[in-house]
């Protein structure tokens, strides 16, 4: 490196001295002294040859006497430079930007509203009303906009409270501590005098005002540039027609004030002057100016102005979801759940169960989504995870006298005197005739048949005992690519072993798995035999084939009904008692002197309770009054005389929860690797609880530094930063910030630590509460910092959408990361796998960049 740049200098040294030199002697004859570099020119001028001389003419946009330039500010000059919004002065040019909410037109001058209601419906859950430089949502009728302004709630009708559709706040409503309402407004609005109403400012949206915007105590006045005039509806602004009288204008734009610019074109047209007049490419012809327009745009009848050509109007593009036409080109983009391929035109269905971190139990992908599906006994939460139910928080489980909650089940109990009933719910006084004996016997039997199962030595036998058949084998270990055969209770499919489900046994001599008869059922997977149903015998009851529980054995009573063993005949359950399940020898009462108006109740809420509860609360029978469901509990129905306890271990943050949603788990989560990790919100990806506090800190190994990707995070604006995420070099509040945001961002942001070590904590308080987050982090070489940063801090690398979506999909993220952490995989990967793992333009984006890096 250092030879390198020895000679780059020595060369530069040379150059010097030979311009010197020539400098330095008489000319004696014309020579070119442009051509030999003799001359006195400054560095922004041209250099033209003359018989005797030479003569410097400084260059377009520069201004002086050609052996000294100096870059004129067109932003000073002439209306701001033509901009209508802001003008950029660079050396020798400017360059003309718009403000949020607006996109440059093809002129490079004029801006242009982006109608933001296109993509996504501008994140609205109901309506979206695009506007002069913003939108807004709406909601339907008997609905109202929430506090994040883009989700909708159904209002109420009584009560002074933000529930109430008399509110009267035009934006926002916050009920106060000491009851009633008040209004707030969205930023870059003002409240009214009344205290309801927003009055609009040119904070927001440029006060949707298409130029120029002024505040004034009646609302914000549009103005135009002077080449525009202002449209009827006051905000728009079009282009002057120049033939047309001068007539004084009452927005201040006067059409005697006439582009300057415009004058000297019509005087001469010339490249070098105004660029000919061209809107981009300008050639000096013998005939005058040609013009002519770059890929992406078309040349205009009158010869000089670019039109943008909307690829998307012809067959969408090629792309096979969306299609966003762009200034000079366009560009392809994917329904959520889909990712686009190398092609750049093609959309591929995301499998999110290739994560195991996806669900808790099991993972169902479908096209453009997944669903997670939790185990017998459990229950869904939190979107992603399963918790064990317990049920003997409803009803009692069912159980007549006592139960008892298991991982995944549950059992009743019976008090001194009593023994369960076969439908495992009731209790009946004990006494057992021979029937009862049998059946005993027949169930003890089945037990310890299981247990020699597990312990049994031998590949095969065969039992007989009460006229049945019982085959016992040995399990055999599956054998892996691909299995001949298959342990008992198993049969071949698609060149898998799969178990005979419920409702069906396994017959070892035909090597089937067969239904149930009728009479018998199976309730678990992969056995040899059925069971027998439960019921009285000699009364003909009718038997279904196949049966995959008791209830599905057939004769038993109905939902409110019962019996003295669960069968038929049964009798209605009495007035002022009620029966949910099918079988049971008894109907519980309502309680509290409460009656029912029919015989044959099936549930409390047939109960004639004094008062109707809402969701979120239960009956108690002995105030009759509605008690809220307390904290760790919910109830999503209407009159119900009980709540729910949370699954697992989540909890809810307040008491009154009226749906399992509410329940959250309080595990601050993540895994901190030493090259890779992740942090997660608790609960995530379901919203995170009420006054959380969490805490990491992620140390990376001597010599490596730590990049954080933020692919996208919710946190509730309408709490004043109630909740938020810091990254810092330590707890102390003035350590170096790398870091900070309490705002829900959609966009994914990357970024390298500014300290070593990164302390990073998560709070949030008892208002609002969101998604949160999960981020992933790498650690790497520091001898890669430059080239890193370089990266992250490159705008193209956000500018895409579809390089948006890159740093969401975890599993290329994981690619990439894994590449970070130990750069001798990346020979793990075919030339082939990255063609078809990223796009051509990210490809593109980041050899740029490596070879900018690994260039001496």
């Amino acid at each position: 490196m250092g030879a390198v740049w020895t000679a780059r200098l020595l060369c530069l040294f040379l150059l010097l001295l030979n311009t010197r030199q020539s400098a330095a002697v008489p000319h004696n004859t014309d020579s070119d002294q442009c051509a030999d570099g003799s001359d006195a020119c400054h560095i922004d001028a041209i250099c033209q040859n003359t018989p005797t001389s030479y003569k410097c003419t400084c260059k377009t946009g520069f201004k002086g006497d050609g052996k000294h330039c100096e870059d004129i500010d067109e932003c000073d000059l002439e209306y701001n430079g033509g901009c209508v919004h802001e003008c950029n002065n660079i050396p020798g040019n400017y360059r003309c930007t718009c403000l949020d909410g607006f996109h440059l037109a093809h002129d490079g001058h004029n801006c242009l509203d982006v109608d933001e209601c296109i993509f996504n419906n501008g994140g609205c859950q109901h309506v979206c009303v695009n506007t002069m430089g913003s939108y807004e949502c709406r909601c339907k009728e008997g609905f109202f906009l929430s506090d994040n302004q883009h989700t909708c709630i159904h209002r109420s009708v009584e009560g002074l409270s933000c529930m109430n559709k008399e509110h009267g706040c035009a934006h926002i409503c916050k009920e106060t501590p000491k009851g009633g309402v008040a209004c707030e407004c969205r930023p870059g609005f003002e409240l009214a005098k009344n205290q309801r109403g927003c009055i609009l400012t040119c904070n927001h949206g440029n006060g949707g005002c298409q130029h120029i915007c002024e505040d004034t105590e009646q609302g914000p006045i549009c103005r135009c540039h002077v080449r525009y005039t202002l449209h009827t509806d006051g905000r728009t602004c079009v282009e002057r027609d120049e033939t047309a009288p001068t007539t004084p204008d009452h927005n201040a734009t006067s059409l005697a004030e006439v582009d300057k610019r415009v004058k000297r074109r019509l005087l001469m047209e010339t490249c070098a002057l105004n660029n000919g007049g061209c809107d981009s490419t300008c050639k000096d012809t013998s005939t005058g100016v040609r013009c002519s327009c770059p890929v992406g745009f078309t040349l205009q009848p009158d010869g000089k102005s670019c039109n943008d050509i909307d690829e998307c109007e012809l067959h969408n593009g090629g792309c096979d979801h969306y299609c966003r036409n762009t200034i000079g080109s366009f560009e392809c983009n994917c329904r959520k759940g889909f990712k686009l391929l190398t092609d750049e035109r093609s959309c591929q269905d995301i499998d999110e169960c290739f994560f195991e971190r996806t669900c808790d139990h099991t993972c169902v992908n479908s096209p453009g989504s997944f669903q997670c599906v939790c185990n017998k006994g459990y229950t869904l939460y939190g979107l992603a995870h399963c918790g064990d139910i317990n049920e003997c928080s409803l009803n009692n489980g069912g159980c007549e006298h006592t139960c008892e909650n298991t991982m995944g089940s549950f059992e009743c109990h019976c008090h001194a005197g009593y023994r369960l009933h076969w439908n495992k719910k009731d209790c009946i006084a004990e006494g057992c005739d021979l029937a009862c004996v049998r059946r005993r016997s027949e169930k003890r039997l089945r037990k310890t048949i299981r247990t020699l199962r597990k312990s049994i030595n031998r590949e095969q036998f065969h039992l007989h005992f009460a006229g049945s058949e019982y085959e016992l084998a040995k399990k055999l270990v599956r054998p892996a690519d691909p299995p001949d055969h298959c342990g008992t209770g198993q049969i071949l499919l698609d060149k898998k072993c799969v178990k005979c489900s419920v409702g069906t046994y396994y017959d070892g001599e035909q090597g089937r798995c067969f239904l149930c008869p009728p009479g018998t059922y199976q309730d678990e997977e992969g056995q040899v035999s059925c069971d027998v149903c439960p019921g009285p015998e000699g009364r003909g009851i009718p038997r279904t084939k196949g049966a995959r529980n008791i209830s599905e054995c057939g004769g038993q009573c109905r939902p409110g009904q019962f019996s003295h063993d669960g069968f038929v005949p049964c009798v209605p359950c009495p007035q002022g008692t009620y029966q949910l399940e099918v079988g049971r020898t008894s109907c519980f009462p309502c309680g509290g002197s409460l009656t029912t108006k029919y015989d044959g109740s099936v549930s409390f809420q047939d109960c004639e309770t004094k008062v109707q509860c809402s969701p979120g609360h239960y009956y108690n029978t002995s105030t009759h009054r509605c008690i809220r469901c307390p904290i760790g509990t919910y109830q999503m129905e209407f009159g119900q005389n009980y709540c729910i306890a949370c699954p697992g271990n989540t909890t809810t943050d307040f008491d009154g929860s009226t749906n399992i949603m509410q329940c959250k788990n309080r595990h601050c989560g993540g895994e901190l690797g030493e090259f890779t990790g992740f942090i997660e919100s608790p609960n995530y990806p379901g919203n995170y609880p009420a006054n959380i506090e969490c805490t990491w800190t992620i140390t990376p190994p001597p010599k490596r530094r730590i990049l954080v990707v933020v692919p996208e995070i919710y946190l509730p604006m309408e709490d004043e930063c109630g909740d938020y995420l810091v990254m810092r070099k330590s707890s102390l509040p003035n350590s170096v910030t790398t870091y900070e945001t309490c705002q829900t961002y959609e966009r994914p942001i990357a970024f390298t630590s500014r300290s070593k070590k990164l302390w990073i904590q998560f709070r949030s308080n008892e208002g609002n509460s969101g998604k949160g987050f999960q981020v992933p982090y790498v650690t790497y070489d520091e001898d890669y910092q430059e080239l890193i940063e370089d990266i992250v801090r490159d705008g193209r690398l956000y500018a895409s959408e579809n390089h948006q979506e890159i740093l969401k999909d975890k599993k290329l993220m994981k690619a990439l990361f894994d590449v970070l952490a130990h750069p001798q995989n990346f020979f793990n990967y075919t030339a082939q796998e990255s063609r078809e793992m990223f796009p051509k333009s990210f490809i593109k984006f980041l050899r740029s960049k490596v070879l900018r890096f690994l260039r001496p």
